[in-house]
């Protein structure tokens, strides 16, 4: 297939508005590149490997964890955006460190920074990611985070659309301070880059949560025959390889679907920019509503496949036990550290001194959300388990 020719409306890295603090340019790579690889290469990335999606990471090797995810989102928003004419580099970065802030145990584990951070500021994952990139990452002797583009951390964290009627938020208090100081324009849509990347998370968690729904056994292919979008699809696989193994009729109907998901974003998208006639980057953040969408019948197909893994999987009895025992984990070691700061180990020690109450909870919970699964269970072991101090 031959690349469309580049869109109007796509982001130019020779463009860019460039970082908060100056820079030289790299001789090797675009701005946009280099901010990808500065994702890859940051912690917050690598311990990805070991946080979950819906199954704690420890449950087996075969499910999805954060990176894997973020991979599968990163190479859907790199396909879509080059279909549509778009800064491929750009939808890749973004896709990949949007899920940068997430801590252990998926939504469990932030569902409890919720709530044992409401007294605190509370706790956002998006707002914990743009903390990541902006001040949490140290790996550069002058500046804390990674320094990213302009482009890139709008997308950060405007990718699902403007979020300036947040700003109020106590959770939302680092992006108002950080806007106050770089404008990133929070109450206009991102580009459509960022909007690629936020459909190609759709896609890909709508995708793999089917696979390891019926991996894990928690519902049978042919339990979805009756759900909208992937019940058509799994039906024409049995009808085109009707002795096919099971395992195989599972992958080709989840690729077939990732095939009807992208179509429908290509074809609804294209549609929206000759209704709309954009012909620039601002065009793009200056519309009422997303340029990049899914079609008003993908959207209602893809409300009802929710629905069945809301009831089949994200809230079957063994998931519920597992986010449980994620829930108190979280909590004991939560309450534990604010009594206590002095056994949190000696650099979260030291960020935590001479701070109130919200400030210290801050240094506790961003401890606690740069955690992998593994870890926190290893860390709560060692603080509630006399049989493991060592």
């Amino acid at each position: 297939m031959i690349p469309p020719p580049r869109a109007p409306y796509a982001e130019d890295s020779t463009k860019s508005l460039g970082r908060k603090i100056a820079e030289p340019e790299s001789r090797t790579r675009t701005p946009f590149a280099r901010d990808r690889d500065r994702i890859i290469h940051a912690t917050a990335f690598r311990r990805l490997k070991e946080k979950t999606q819906v199954f704690v990471a420890h449950e087996g090797d075969h499910f999805r964890t954060r990176l894997t995810h973020s991979l599968e989102v990163a190479q859907v928003a790199r396909s879509l955006a080059t279909a549509l004419g778009l800064e491929p580099d750009l939808a890749e970065t973004i896709a990949l460190a949007h899920d940068l802030g997430h801590p252990p145990f998926g939504h469990a584990g932030e569902d409890e920074l919720q709530i044992q951070m409401e007294r605190f500021g509370g706790f956002d994952h998006n707002v914990q990611t743009f903390r990541v990139v902006t001040r949490l990452e140290r790996r550069y002797p002058r500046w804390d985070g990674l320094n990213l583009t302009w482009e890139t951390l709008e997308g950060v964290i405007k990718h699902n659309g403007p979020v300036a009627e947040k700003l109020d938020r106590p959770s939302w208090n680092a992006i108002a301070e950080f806007d106050k100081e770089y404008d990133l324009r929070l109450s206009t849509w991102a580009s459509a880059e960022a909007q690629v990347a936020a459909l190609a998370d759709d896609i890909a968690y709508n995708n793999h949560d089917v696979d390891d729904g019926v991996a894990a056994g928690l519902f049978q292919l042919e339990e979805l025959l009756e759900v909208p979008l992937i019940g058509p699809i799994l039906a024409s696989v049995y009808k085109d390889y009707p002795r096919l193994d099971p395992v195989i009729v599972r992958l080709e109907a989840v690729r077939r679907m990732i095939g009807a998901m992208v179509d429908d974003v290509l074809a609804e998208t294209n549609r929206r920019v000759r209704e709309t006639k954009v012909a620039s980057p601002d065009d793009v953040r200056n519309l009422d509503y997303a340029l990049v969408s899914f079609s008003r019948d993908m959207l209602e197909d893809l409300s009802r496949l929710r629905e069945f893994l809301m009831a089949r999987m994200y809230r079957y009895w063994k998931v519920n036990r597992t986010r449980s025992q994620a829930r108190r984990i979280l909590a004991e070691m939560f309450q534990l550290f604010m009594a206590e700061p002095d056994v949190l180990p000696t650099e979260w020690f030291a960020r935590s001194q001479n701070r109130d109450d919200a400030g210290r909870a801050r240094v506790v919970c961003d401890y606690i959300a740069g955690m992998t699964d593994r870890f926190a269970i290893e860390e709560h072991r060692r603080l509630f388990h006399l049989d493991v101090l060592n």
